[in-house]
């Protein structure tokens, strides 16, 4: 990062009084070239030396080793720093043209693993929008942890258990087709369930032959658990199509059913630890500054907050985690709190690593999507549609392409990937099939495209990394680039600490704009010295890596 180099030249003149923290903090980056590369702000330091800022500048300016820099100087209350940009230009293009991929990567000495709960739908229900973000935020994450050095083990807690399956086995017997559900598994169980909660409104007992039948599944009964296991499986087949459209793979499908052999435990834990009150004849973990716990109800049955505690220690005694995350719906909130704070008056450690990744919803006319009501936006369908109207417009543009097929696969998917991880994940966001599939401006394919463009220049250029390579000069059009390529390592690790894919995401837009300014103003081919397309190759790395990082593929030609 740039700004480390001033960060090391103020703390050897500054010393011990202020802390790397506060001076990378402090450091500014001007918005006009004549004011230098970076800029120390001296005001905050007034207070402390007891003299004027402007006085403060002129010491540090003539006390900073000036071998680092182009130029140093004082202007009133700032000092300004003038970097050597051919030579920080050189090492940044020769860091990439070594690692390749692998810039921007941690290496921890010792082990770390990572679980993270991701997607998690619930079985014998279509795999909507809904469930979009929590996939592709979560597989982000995911790849970010990988790239960071984690031995990452991503689970997909599926929602295969509850009182709705009791529902759902009622409507089956009452008005399914066992040939319509082999057909069309996941839109045959879908009808059926909707249809169960538009007849319940009109026949309310049908909620108590629900919750009966649930109660035969949960004692083990045959035939339940044989409906049971077979909406299952051929639900999982129905999500298995869309993850491998998406490229996303899972490690562990155990779901909620899983831990109902495991619940037990947790309780008697719990016990034995004298962390279970009774209220109003159910079991709770009192917490301090937030809603008791509830563990079982008063009929003894366990509950949500029961069975992820069985599942946190479970994955903890099988992966020994050292960060456990949940990338789960911001109104689940409460929930994670609760469970934590349970976990920490457990006496369990480990419960420092875990985290709540929340985000916000995918709203259709300002509203939730509603599954009982039937009110989705299928993914399945998205996907069919983005896919299309790539082929259509790749078809426009560039009729000779072999594989447009594949082409097209790629842009329409990273056209929905991108549109979702370029807003901050807490962010509530409206479904517009127009702007999830608008190929100009802000997109997945505009990015894309960037590196389509680098991919036909290095083979026209005829581009090959050389032993003695060197960068001879510097057009000043690429010093804005070379600061973006410089700043992708320290954009990787602010995703990871804040969980947030959208910093990558925004920061390949820059790359991208940077490049394609570049491109339209300095003739890259047929150079009379140095080599523009070490920079083409530089850009072409860290795009191609940062799609990767946010699950998107790179095509070579668009």
């Amino acid at each position: 990062m740039l700004k480390q180099l001033l960060v090391t030249s103020l703390k050897e003149v500054l010393g011990k009084e202020f802390s790397q923290e506060t001076l990378n903090r402090l450091i500014e980056i001007p918005k006009h070239e004549t004011l230098g590369d970076l800029a120390f702000p001296c005001f905050e330091l007034a207070k402390h030396y007891r003299k004027a800022p402007h006085v403060i500048a002129q010491e540090i300016a003539c006390k900073l080793d000036h071998s680092k820099y182009e130029r140093v100087e004082a202007v009133g209350g700032y000092v300004n720093v003038f970097l050597k940009k051919k030579t920080i230009a050189w090492e940044t293009i020769k860091k990439v043209l070594l690692e390749k991929e692998a810039y921007g990567s941690k290496v921890h000495t010792e082990k770390k693993t990572m679980t993270i709960d991701l997607s998690s739908p619930n079985i014998a229900k279509p795999f909507s929008m809904g469930h979009l973000r929590s996939t592709v935020i979560g597989n982000s994450i995911a790849l970010i942890a990988e790239k960071q050095g984690y031995d990452v083990v991503r689970i997909n807690h599926l929602g295969d258990w509850g009182t709705q399956f009791g529902k759902l086995i009622v409507a089956y017997k009452k008005w399914g087709k066992k040939e319509n559900v082999i057909k069309n598994p996941i839109k045959e169980l879908f009808n059926l369930y909707v249809k169960f909660h538009m007849e319940a409104e009109e026949d309310a007992s049908l909620n108590d032959h629900g919750r009966e039948a649930f109660k035969q599944l949960e004692s083990g009964n045959e035939d339940a658990l044989f409906l049971w296991k077979w909406f299952r499986d051929e639900s999982l087949k129905e999500f298995m199509k869309i993850y491998n459209q998406l490229g996303i793979r899972f490690d562990s499908y155990h779901g909620e059913a899983f831990y109902n052999d495991k619940m037990d435990a947790v309780v008697t834990m719990l016990e034995e630890r004298g962390l279970l009150v009774e209220s109003d004849g159910a079991q709770v973990v009192e917490l301090e500054n937030l809603p008791p716990c509830l563990i079982t109800k008063r009929d003894g049955t366990t509950l949500y907050a029961t069975r992820d505690l069985a599942a946190a220690i479970y994955r903890q005694q099988t992966y020994q985690f050292n960060k456990s995350v949940y990338v789960v719906g911001n109104e689940q909130s409460l929930h994670f709190k609760q469970l934590f704070a349970v976990l920490e008056k457990m006496g369990f450690e480990w419960r420092k690593g875990m985290a709540h990744v929340p985000f916000g919803m995918i709203l259709k006319d300002g509203k939730k999507m509603s599954t009982r009501k039937g009110k989705v936006v299928l993914l399945e369908d998205v996907i069919k549609e983005a896919i299309q109207l790539a082929l259509k417009n790749i078809e426009a543009k560039n009729p000779t392409l072999i594989d447009k097929e594949e082409t097209a696969k790629q842009v329409g998917i990273g056209a929905i990937i991108f549109h979702d991880l370029k807003n901050y994940r807490l962010n509530d966001i409206e479904f517009s099939l127009a702007d999830m599939l608008r190929f100009e401006g802000e997109t997945g394919p505009y990015v894309q495209y960037t590196h389509a463009r680098t991919s036909t220049l290095l083979k026209k250029g005829k581009f090959q990394i050389r032993d003695n390579q060197q960068l001879s000069f510097l057009d000043k059009e690429a010093w804005p680039i070379i600061k973006l390529l410089q700043n992708f390592p320290q954009v990787i690790n602010q995703a990871m600490e804040e969980y947030d894919p959208s910093k990558i995401a925004k920061y390949l837009l820059d790359v991208s704009k940077a490049f394609n300014h570049y491109y339209a103003t300095v003739k890259i081919l047929n150079e009379e010295e140095g080599n523009r397309l070490a920079i083409v190759y530089s850009v072409k790395v860290v795009l191609k890596e940062g799609l990767r990082l946010l699950g998107i593929a790179s095509p070579e030609e668009m």
